[in-house]
């Protein structure tokens, strides 16, 4: 798995680079947005897809195969992460301490900003299965 932006298409590499500096600009005391995923092989989603049924403690609960482990609604090649280059990227935002912050008040405020920017990208809030920290282009 891939965590540069230069793995994704020139178009979403300049909404990457656009958004991001625009939140920091703006938010400057929020938890600040970085890539958590951009290019992804097929094998490695096929492996995100399997989580909930592997046999398997993905999420380090002390639990096996459960609900919550399940990351993903793609097999390998279906996801827009397994083209080359990516035409889709993952975020996350971490704190000044360091510490990851899932508000998804966050995510709304990125996905504006990535909205004015450019509307062919897709918030995976938008999906039937919630997907925050994603973004696609079409």
């Amino acid at each position: 798995m891939e965590r540069s932006i230069t793995y994704c298409t020139e178009d979403l590499q300049k909404v990457w680079y656009e958004a991001e500096a625009k939140y920091r600009a703006l938010f400057p005391n929020l938890a600040q947005p970085f890539l958590t995923c951009t290019y992804r092989s097929s094998e490695e989603q096929n492996k995100l897809y399997a989580q909930p049924t592997d046999g398997l403690d993905n999420d380090k609960d002390g639990k096996i195969d459960e609900p919550d482990e399940c990351v993903t609604h793609a097999r390998g090649g279906q996801s827009y992460h397994n083209s080359y280059p990516s035409k889709a990227f993952d975020i996350a935002f971490k704190t000044k301490e360091g510490k990851l912050d899932w508000s998804l008040d966050n995510f709304k405020i990125f996905a504006n900003i990535v909205k004015s920017i450019n509307p062919k990208v897709v918030w995976g809030a938008k999906f039937k299965f919630k997907d925050y920290a994603h973004f696609e282009l079409h």
